[in-house]
């Protein structure tokens, strides 16, 4: 009765069945691994205690930017040089914008710096002067940002002196020196400012540290997965019983092999080809 198993046409069935379902199980078996990644780093985040708490340290010192790193003090000494807005950025639930100024060290290199966050449109407020002279600034270290980053804009056509995302690659291109690929944000009010007040704006705990919407996509995508595989494992048994009860049926009379063949012309009763010579007109019936 399953000797349709072996035809050609079966034989094509069963090998897309045998590579779907371990296809299926191990891309489920991954998605479910970077969920439990997640829920790891997730744990190990919250026995760490606060990076903001440690003792500073030399800028260097952090480099590069790690889940380790993001978030520490960092210190840095220089001169205050270029100065651009970044608008777009939510605090308190309000809409405001950044002032991220570069400051020139030592090393020739500049290091962003968040110096606070102001409410309103970056077009038209007025921004606090930076500090003159040669300033010491310890602040929260941050990783540069990139297209999935909170609050970043990338569709470009901003104004001058504005800029969407906090990155090297993109500041790299608006000043004529280094800048170092990574960004830190002042805990507290600077002195020195002029200009009006700015309000701090905190550091953001690291990509993949938390248990954010990307970590529970994952664990839904597992259960895609997994219910793909099943899909196909049902409709393979589905057709697989409804190919051998047509053969039972065969097998006993209760339909005839020939059933599904197109009536000939050559038996009687057949239906007739009107452009074949033999066509009679009389034996066609009348409707």
């Amino acid at each position: 009765m399953y000797r349709f198993l072996l035809t050609p046409r079966w034989w094509g069935i069963n090998l897309f069945v045998v590579l779907a379902i371990p296809f299926c199980v191990f891309m489920g078996t991954w998605q479910l691994g970077r969920f439990e990644d997640r829920v790891q780093s997730h744990e190990q985040a919250e026995k760490r205690p606060d990076p903001s708490t440690r003792a500073a340290k030399p800028l260097d010192e952090l480099l590069p930017v790690d889940k380790v790193t993001s978030g520490r003090p960092a210190v840095a000494t220089g001169t205050y040089a270029d100065q651009f807005l970044v608008p777009g950025r939510e605090l308190d639930d309000r809409q405001g914008f950044y002032v991220l100024s570069l400051l020139r060290t030592d090393s020739g290199k500049a290091l962003p710096v968040v110096r606070g966050w102001l409410p309103g449109s970056a077009s038209d407020a007025p921004v606090p002067a930076a500090p003159e002279g040669e300033v010491t600034v310890t602040g929260d270290l941050q990783a540069s940002e990139n297209t999935n980053s909170d609050g970043v804009d990338v569709r470009g056509g901003l104004p001058a002196g504005q800029v969407g995302m906090i990155s090297a690659a993109t500041l790299v291109n608006l000043v004529p020196y280094d800048v170092y690929d990574a960004w830190v944000t002042l805990p507290e009010a600077e002195a020195g400012a002029t200009g009006g007040a700015l309000k701090p704006v905190p550091a953001a705990a690291p990509q993949g540290s938390g248990l954010d919407l990307k970590a529970f996509q994952n664990l839904g995508y597992t259960g895609e997965w997994f219910v793909f595989a099943g899909f196909v494992l049902f409709m393979w048994f589905r057709l697989v019983r409804r190919e051998a009860e047509a053969e039972r049926d065969i097998a006993l009379g209760l339909v005839p092999e020939d059933a599904q063949d197109p009536p000939s012309p050559d038996h009687p009763g057949d239906a007739q080809d009107p452009s074949s010579p033999d066509y009679d007109v009389a034996s066609t019936p009348v409707r």
